[in-house]
């Protein structure tokens, strides 16, 4: 490689980092994500995308006007092959204090779902329990995961495709119990920019051969999908995500969240008046008879 080659190149990955880094820095404050004194328990699957979150967490932990705790937390499942080192080792060597928790939950799963049939919905509810227990056990005030824009997006049309629900995966959410905050402080960043920084990190990527190797998901279907729409479309992907920011439950149809049954008229003298151009209505296409009506007389 050149001299000017890698000078571009060392010029691309500072971008990368400070874009991924705004972008949580950003997520955190839009919706309050971390706070003073908060104990951020930092879940570590082994994935890119978690290694991605923890170091970034790490690096904003550093120059963050608060004060707050991380403790990494891996859930081991059990699966065969699973190589238990691997975490603890690299959690050693970035001094990061953390937990491995060991549950069998891949012999559930594997016993209760039939061959060949999707495993990942018991298989996450599983985890969340998990991990919502010991999050109350150490003390933890918010739980960070790492799920990023793209599965935000992915998820959104996973419910409405599969599930007949306009919903997704929220940046920060409560648990149904009040007992636990879930927080994605990835939720402004784009996959293809946390597997760039995952190949430049050389994070020892642990891939997940219970849920995420399995073939013909609805999920995968849902990412090629997307992928598809964004080569013919670029920029699709990041206006779907900007659009459930910016709902209007009135331009909707869920009863239960705007109340269309009591939508009285009112008609005030001091209303605006509206907005029209001067025109003549033809009635050649409606019933005959009805009398031509010029359009600027209507007040």
């Amino acid at each position: 490689m050149t001299d000017s080659a890698a000078l571009k190149e060392r010029h691309e990955i500072n971008k990368l980092h400070k874009r991924l880094r705004r972008n949580v820095g950003t997520a955190i404050a839009d919706y309050k994500m971390i706070e003073e004194g908060d104990v951020v328990m930092t879940c570590l699957s082994g994935g890119k995308d978690s290694f991605a979150m923890l170091d970034i967490l790490v690096h904003l932990q550093k120059t963050a006007p608060i004060n707050f705790e991380i403790i990494a937390v891996n859930l081991d499942q059990k699966q065969p092959g699973f190589p238990e080192h691997i975490l603890p080792e690299y959690l050693d060597s970035v001094g990061v204090p953390f937990y491995v928790i060991d549950k069998d939950t891949y012999s559930v799963v594997k016993s209760k779902i039939p061959e060949g049939r999707t495993t990942c919905g018991l298989c996450s509810r599983l985890r969340r329990g998990t991990l919502y227990s010991f999050a109350e056990t150490i003390g933890a005030t918010k739980i960070a995961l790492g799920h990023h824009r793209d599965d935000i997006v992915e998820t959104l049309f996973l419910n409405m495709f599969y599930g007949s629900r306009l919903k997704s995966m929220p940046p920060k959410l409560r648990s149904d119990d009040g007992r636990n905050v879930v927080i994605r402080p990835l939720a402004y960043c784009k996959e293809k920019d946390l597997i760039a920084f995952a190949e430049h990190k050389g994070f020892p990527i642990i891939p997940c051969n219970l849920c995420g190797s399995q073939e013909n998901l609805q999920r995968q279907n849902i990412k090629t999908m997307l992928h598809d729409w964004e080569k013919q479309h670029p920029g699709r992907v990041e206006n779907i995500f900007r659009s459930i920011q910016n709902v209007s439950p009135s331009q909707l149809a869920d009863v239960n969240l705007f109340d269309f049954h009591n939508l009285p008229l009112d008609r005030d003298n001091d209303k605006k008046e509206y907005e029209y151009e001067d025109a003549v209505v033809s009635s050649s296409n409606i019933q005959t008879g009805v009398q031509i009506i010029d359009a600027a007389l209507i007040g």
